[in-house]
């Protein structure tokens, strides 16, 4: 297991691979890098897919993790503080839970919104990156 989170992770592997990466958030980036990313994305939850189906869960572990290896590294040619965003979504589906506490979940399994939901503030995380 690594000593480092995925985030130092994944901009140690950028670095030593000479990876695009930027400071600040910005959806200012190439064209061709932005579709690169986007294919990178659907090849690793197509892997996933296909392990999924053929129930093969060494697949599967290896398809999520190369998902959000790839997540990481799309955040960081984004200048994305990723982490920092997946605690606003956290703190936002944390009040999906009802006044008692209790999670509405529907008959699939999906967890729905209770009236107590509000959404991610994600544009105030984006901005408090910015000097």
């Amino acid at each position: 297991i690594s000593p480092i989170g995925p985030a130092a992770a994944l901009a140690q592997f950028h670095r030593a691979f000479n990876l695009p990466m930027q400071q600040l958030p910005s959806a200012d980036i190439d064209h061709a890098l932005a579709r690169l990313r986007v294919a990178l994305l659907e090849e690793e939850v197509g892997e996933f897919v296909a392990a999924s189906e053929r129930g093969d869960l060494i697949g599967v572990a290896d398809a999520l993790a190369d998902i959000v290896y790839v997540a990481y590294g799309t955040a960081l040619t984004y200048g994305i503080d990723l982490d920092a965003v997946l605690h606003e979504v956290h703190r936002s589906n944390m009040s999906k839970l009802d006044g008692d506490g209790k999670p509405l979940i529907r008959d699939d399994g999906k967890v729905l919104k209770s009236a107590r939901y509000f959404p991610p503030d994600i544009g105030s995380v984006l901005r408090l990156q910015r000097p």
